[in-house]
């Protein structure tokens, strides 16, 4: 495996959602390493996007989302799940992918068909919250080898509350793949 450069994160958050298909998450906690492969992602374009988290501004939780790229932005939700996202572009914009499945590969036990599930099999936590996704435990590589896939795009999932941005085909993930959520 490739672990990906700082490089590919410092792009248009577009680009880096689709390139974020097929690439290994891979996590390593108390001597096991984990890996799955990214199959669905969700691109948040920065603070004028209203589903964004970094569209109320700069705070305490979102404060990585405007650092520099190839970081991770792990927050809780519902009290209960974690999210990962990979902050994208240039330091300030706070603009972020978030992972919301993957295809397990490695290690991975349990459901990974959404973001919360996702987080819980790969055991990442608000511990990885602004850590270095170039770090030697946790990154994203590119595979030995890649199989081709059609990638399919579609409206972001539970953001109905953003006007306009809720229906703007910002969901990425690969057809036909079994670990893709089911929304």
């Amino acid at each position: 495996m490739q672990k990906l450069l700082r490089s590919f994160y410092d792009r248009e958050t577009m680009v880096v959602a689709r390139e974020l298909l097929g690439k290994y998450l891979v996590h390593v906690s108390r001597g096991v390493e984990r890996i799955g492969r990214i199959v669905e992602v969700e691109a948040y374009l920065g603070s004028h996007d209203l589903a964004a988290h970094s569209a109320k501004g700069l705070t305490g939780r979102t404060k990585v989302m405007f650092g520099p790229p190839g970081h991770a932005y792990v927050y809780l939700i519902y009290g209960m799940y974690h999210c990962m996202n990979v902050v994208t572009e240039r330091e300030g914009h706070a603009s972020a992918v978030l992972l919301r499945a993957i295809e397990p590969i490695k290690n991975v036990a349990g459901r990974t068909q959404g973001p919360g599930l996702l987080c819980r099999a790969m055991r990442i936590d608000k511990r990885l919250n602004a850590k270095d996704l170039l770090s030697d435990d946790f990154y994203i590589a590119t595979p030995r080898r890649t199989e081709p896939f059609v990638m399919i795009k579609a409206p972001r999932v539970g953001v109905d509350y953003a006007r306009h941005w809720a229906r703007r085909y910002l969901r990425f993930y690969i057809k036909g793949n079994l670990f893709v959520s089911r929304r």
